[in-house]
C-alpha cells in the first residue's frame, strides 16, 4: 500500500497544479479574445497582441516541461527566438510561428479539460478525509447527509455508506488519479510538441552554430601556429643563417692573408649550419612530423610510446588509409596526452589504443595516475580539444580525483 501512496500523491499534486493553471487559462482566454476584438476598432489590440502571444507561448512551454517530467517523456527545449523590432515584423513573426498556434490550441484544450482533471485531483485529495469527517458528524448536522446517494437515518447507514465512500475516494487517489494524470500529461506534451521539421531545423541551426564556432577556433589556432612558426624561423633559424653568411664572408676575405683564421671561421660556420638544420627540422616536425610519412601512424605511435618517460603500452588496429590531417591530429593528441601523463599524473603506466570504426578514428589514452585533469590549469587538454574540433571531431576527458585519467577522441577520417 505504501508503494501506491507515492504515485497517488504525485498524481494528485500534478492534477491540482493542472487545476490552478486551467483556472488561469479560463481568465486568459477572454483577455486574448478582447484584444482580438479590438483590432477592427482602429487596430488598438495589435500593439499588445504580439507580446501577449509570446508570453502565452513561454507559459505553454513551461507546462510542456512539467508534463514531460511527470510522464517521464523526453523533453527537447526550444528556445523561442526574440521578437523582432517593429510592430509589423512582430505580428508577422508571431502569427507565422507554429508554436503560437500550438499554444493557442493548448490554451483552449487546457481551459476545458484541465478544470475537469483538476476536479478529480481535488476529489482524490479531499474525498476520503471528507468521508471520514462526514461519517463522524452526520448525527450532529441539522440537515440530513447522504452517503453514496443514500440519506443517513442511523449509524448503520452512515457507517456502511461512509466506508463505501472512503473506499471509492481511496481508489481514486491510489489508481484513478495516477492514470488520469499520466494520460493528461501525455496529451499536453503531444499537443505542445514541436514537429519533426522544427526539430530538424533546430538541430541544423545548432550544427551550423557549432561548426561556425569550431571554424573560428580552427582559424585562430592556425593563425597562432603560423605566428609561432614565423617566430621560430625568425628568432632561431634565420638568425643562425645570417650569422653563417657573415662568417663565410669574413672567411672569404681572410683566406689569402690568414688561412688559419679563415679555416676556424669555416669550422664555426659548419657547426652553425648543423644547428640551423636541426632547428629547421624541429619546426618541420611541429607542423607535420616526418615520421608519419616514413612509418605511418602506427609506427609513429610506437616511437612516441618508446620515448615516453613512463611505461606505455600501445594497441593499434588496422587503420587503412587516413588523411594526412587526421594522422597529424591523432599523433599530436597522443603526444600531448603522454606528455601530460608523464608530467602531471604521477602514473606508473599508460595505455594507448587506436582503432577505426568505418569513417571514425578512435584514440584512447588511459593512465593509472592521480586524476584531476583540468583544462583551466594548462594541462594541454584544451589544446587537444581545439585540434580535434578543428577537424569536426569530439573529445571526452574522464579524470576523477584519485584517477584514472582517460582521454578519448573521435576524428572523422573520410577521404
Amino acid at each position: 500500500m505504501l508503494e501506491r501512496l507515492v504515485p497517488g500523491w504525485r498524481a494528485t499534486r500534478y492534477l491540482l497544479l493542472t487545476f490552478a493553471t486551467a483556472a488561469a487559462a479560463l481568465s486568459v482566454m477572454p483577455l486574448l479574445l478582447f484584444l482580438v476584438s479590438l483590432i477592427p476598432l482602429g487596430g488598438a489590440g495589435l500593439l499588445p497582441l504580439p507580446g501577449a502571444l509570446e508570453q502565452l507561448r513561454r507559459w505553454a512551454e513551461r507546462t510542456r516541461s512539467e508534463a514531460c517530467e511527470y510522464a517521464r517523456l523526453e523533453y527537447v527545449y526550444r528556445e523561442p527566438a526574440p521578437l523582432p523590432s517593429g510592430l509589423r515584423q512582430q505580428l508577422r513573426y508571431t502569427l507565422r510561428d507554429p508554436g503560437t498556434w500550438r499554444s493557442v490550441r493548448w490554451l483552449v484544450l487546457h481551459s476545458l479539460l484541465g478544470v475537469l482533471a483538476g476536479l478529480v485531483g481535488l476529489m482524490a485529495l479531499f474525498g476520503a478525509p471528507a468521508a471520514v469527517l462526514k461519517t463522524a458528524v452526520w448525527w450532529a448536522v441539522p440537515v440530513p447527509l447522504t452517503f453514496m446517494g443514500v440519506e443517513a437515518h442511523g449509524w448503520g447507514t452512515a457507517l456502511i455508506g461512509g466506508l463505501a465512500e472512503i473506499l471509492l475516494f481511496g481508489s481514486v487517489f491510489l489508481y484513478g488519479a495516477p492514470t488520469l494524470a499520466n494520460g493528461y500529461a501525455r496529451l499536453v506534451a503531444w499537443t505542445l510538441a514541436p514537429s519533426e521539421v522544427e526539430l530538424r531545423a533546430d538541430r541544423l541551426d545548432e550544427r551550423v552554430a557549432e561548426l561556425s564556432h569550431t571554424r573560428a577556433e580552427a582559424l585562430q589556432a592556425h593563425s597562432a601556429e603560423l605566428r609561432r612558426i614565423e617566430r621560430d624561423l625568425h628568432d632561431g633559424t634565420q638568425a643562425r643563417l645570417a650569422a653563417l653568411a657573415m662568417r663565410i664572408g669574413v672567411a672569404e676575405r681572410l683566406v689569402a692573408d690568414d688561412p688559419e683564421q679563415a679555416a676556424r671561421l669555416l669550422r664555426e660556420a659548419s657547426g652553425s649550419a648543423e644547428e640551423a638544420m636541426s632547428e629547421l627540422r624541429d619546426v618541420i616536425r611541429t607542423t607535420y612530423p616526418p615520421i608519419l610519412a616514413d612509418r605511418g601512424l602506427g609506427g609513429a605511435i610506437s616511437a612516441l610510446s618508446a620515448r615516453c618517460a613512463i611505461p606505455a603500452r600501445t594497441r593499434v588496429a588496422e587503420l587503412g588509409t587516413l588523411p594526412a590531417a587526421v594522422q597529424a591530429a591523432a599523433y599530436f593528441v597522443i603526444a600531448e596526452a603522454l606528455t601530460n601523463a608523464a608530467k602531471h599524473s604521477s602514473a606508473t603506466s599508460v595505455d594507448v589504443e587506436v582503432s577505426r570504426d568505418g569513417a571514425t578514428l578512435r584514440v584512447e589514452v588511459a593512465d593509472d595516475g592521480i586524476g584531476g585533469a583540468d583544462d583551466s590549469r594548462g594541462s594541454g587538454i584544451d589544446g587537444i580539444r581545439r585540434r580535434v574540433a578543428a577537424l569536426d571531431g569530439t573529445t571526452s576527458v574522464v579524470s576523477p580525483a584519485g584517477g584514472p585519467t582517460v582521454i578519448r577522441t573521435e576524428l572523422p577520417c573520410e577521404s
